[in-house]
């Protein structure tokens, strides 16, 4: 079995657990979010969060990492379709072919680059996680995969995605496609209504007909 075939059967334990889950959610509050990073005397000021996540801090709260992801919309790195200067080199990870044990400390090292330039991109973070995992590192993994699900909590406590009005809202498109793995979900096209990408599965497939991703944040809409 090769390390993409295992990765995918790490996903699914991932997804199982996680459709276990049931959660109340509540749309960002981006102007609430906005005053409360910026304030060097909150709990939630920006550059101490963002310290607290890169340092795989246990501690942290919903409400924390809330701040931290929709806050990141407000840094001036952020770039909603950036495209990573490391993007070549995680996609040979991604795919998983030819890759062998002795890459992991290599792959580590691209991945971590990757979440200095880029601390949200999800996939690169969760494929961080699993690689210290292969390398036997499991403290290391089982941290960087709890600010994995923290931030994917993050967006699932967003919304329910079953119309626009309450779409699970993103910072960037590939989230989108996180979660969809997360659930192991297959789509079948998407469109834009201007507010909302909508996502749609094959009919009957599953038990929604598709899911709705909030994506106003792109064009400064909130």
């Amino acid at each position: 079995m090769n390390i993409k075939i295992f990765f995918i059967l790490f996903l699914l334990n991932i997804s199982l657990s996680l459709q276990a889950q049931k959660q109340e959610f509540q749309a960002p509050d981006y102007a609430l979010i906005k005053k409360n990073i910026e304030d060097k005397t909150s709990e939630f000021y920006y550059p101490r969060l963002l310290k607290r996540l890169k340092a795989n801090d246990t501690l942290l709260t919903n409400n924390d990492y809330r701040h931290l992801y929709f806050g990141f919309t407000f840094q001036k790195n952020y770039k909603p379709y950036k495209i990573g200067k490391k993007s070549d080199e995680l996609k040979k990870f991604y795919l998983g072919e030819g890759i062998t044990e002795k890459d992991f400390p290599k792959g580590i090292q691209v991945f971590e680059e990757e979440l200095e330039d880029n601390p949200f991109n999800l996939r690169a973070m969760n494929y961080l996680a699993y690689l210290y995992h292969l390398n036997k590192n499991e403290a290391t993994a089982k941290k960087m995969s709890r600010n994995f699900h923290g931030l994917l909590d993050a967006i699932l406590s967003s919304g329910d995605g079953l119309k626009c009005e309450t779409g699970f809202h993103v910072i960037a498109v590939p989230d989108e496609y996180v979660i969809l793995n997360m659930f192991q979900m297959e789509t079948r096209s998407q469109s834009y209504s201007g507010k909302c990408d909508y996502i749609e599965f094959e009919k009957d497939k599953y038990r929604v007909p598709g899911l709705y991703f909030d994506v106003s944040i792109f064009y400064g809409k909130f």
